[in-house]
């Protein structure tokens, strides 16, 4: 979180040192949750938010100065992503946050593991890029099939993942549920780390490629990934249908020579509907700005990937409104009749 307690830092100082143009401007924080340090939410989150703000006393955008929304100051928070961060949105715990298309659909809908616990507040903003799930092993060590994960320790994902409600209900159709392994509720760090010391025999995460926690892991102690078997894609998808078929290809970790047979969720960047409607339209224009575009290119490799021409790919199925000011963006731009 340092970088952005910077940021946070920078802000207010500039706020001190610019007093009578910050009289004039509101300053408005905007909290978004992303996932932990070893994932792809956490920096994905950070680069959004310096692309949407424009602390007060910041230089104009046409002067070399930010180009979001002017007063804004964005924080991305690390947290247990997807369910923990809709959970949070839908309290108005948080402005916005990350979070994968099926727990979006799961949690508005009520469903799974959000049952009675719908979350009708929730809209989304923007699609922004694919998680591939990944099934990590100890270097040299191999499956046959999923069902070989009975009986052994296995990291399915900390609570409060979408990663975790979208394993558990995949595993269930090969039978194997928490009676019969060993599992463990840990972040990517964490269950890379174990992976490493011999304490997991397998972990799943879904992130996007490649994620941070696994290239340390491939550079040090190194790793293998699980390719899933043609029906055992078609069933994990069957039991998760916002999981479609994916492929990491062999090179993404240098240790890992091999395409990997998986699954992908789309990754969203949502808000709650108690958002004002001008506050996310300039929020989703800044989003999709030139000095934005600018800091995605150059930040994370899946950065390049979230482009304004797929901001809405996906999203028909998912039955989740749009906030009405990125709807009102995206009409703007013809992409919506």
């Amino acid at each position: 979180m340092k970088p952005f307690s910077k940021l946070l830092g920078a802000a207010l100082a500039a706020a001190v040192l610019a007093a009578p143009a910050v009289q004039a401007q509101e300053m408005k924080f905007f909290r978004i949750g992303t996932g932990s340090a070893g994932g792809t939410y956490f920096p994905i989150g950070g680069i959004i938010a310096n692309g949407i703000s424009n602390p007060p006393g910041s230089r104009p955008c046409d002067k070399g100065g930010s180009c979001g929304v002017p007063g804004l100051v964005a924080i991305a928070q690390s947290t247990n992503a997807s369910a923990h961060n809709v959970t949070a949105i839908n309290a108005g715990q948080m402005e916005a946050g990350l979070t994968g298309a099926a727990t979006l659909y799961f949690a508005y809908h009520g469903e799974a593991k959000f049952k009675g616990k719908q979350k009708p507040k929730l809209r989304i903003i923007a699609n922004l890029f694919p998680e591939d799930l990944h099934l990590v092993l100890p270097k040299g060590k191999k499956l046959a099939s999923l069902k070989d994960l009975k009986g052994k320790r296995v990291g399915i994902a900390q609570a409060g993942s979408g990663t975790q409600i979208a394993v558990e209900l995949m595993l269930k159709e090969q039978g194997i549920t928490r009676d019969n392994i060993d599992e463990a509720e840990l972040n990517n760090t964490q269950s890379a780390e174990r992976i490493a010391d011999g304490q997991l025999d397998a972990y799943f995460y879904a992130a996007g490629t490649p994620v941070a926690a696994m290239i340390q892991l491939d550079n040090t102690k190194g790793m293998d990934l699980y390719s899933f078997s043609d029906a055992e894609v078609k069933t994990s998808n069957k039991a998760v249908p916002y999981y479609t078929p994916s492929k990491i290809k062999a090179g993404t970790y240098p240790g890992v020579t091999y395409d990997v047979n998986t699954l992908a969720v789309n990754g969203i960047l949502a808000t709650s509907s108690d958002q004002p409607e001008e506050l996310i339209y300039q929020i989703t224009k800044a989003l999709w700005n030139k000095n934005t575009r600018k800091l995605l290119d150059n930040g994370h490799a899946k950065g390049k990937v979230i482009t304004l021409e797929t901001a809405l790919l996906g999203l028909d199925g998912l039955n989740v409104p749009l906030h009405p000011g990125a709807e009102r963006f995206y009409k703007e731009k013809g992409l919506i009749k």
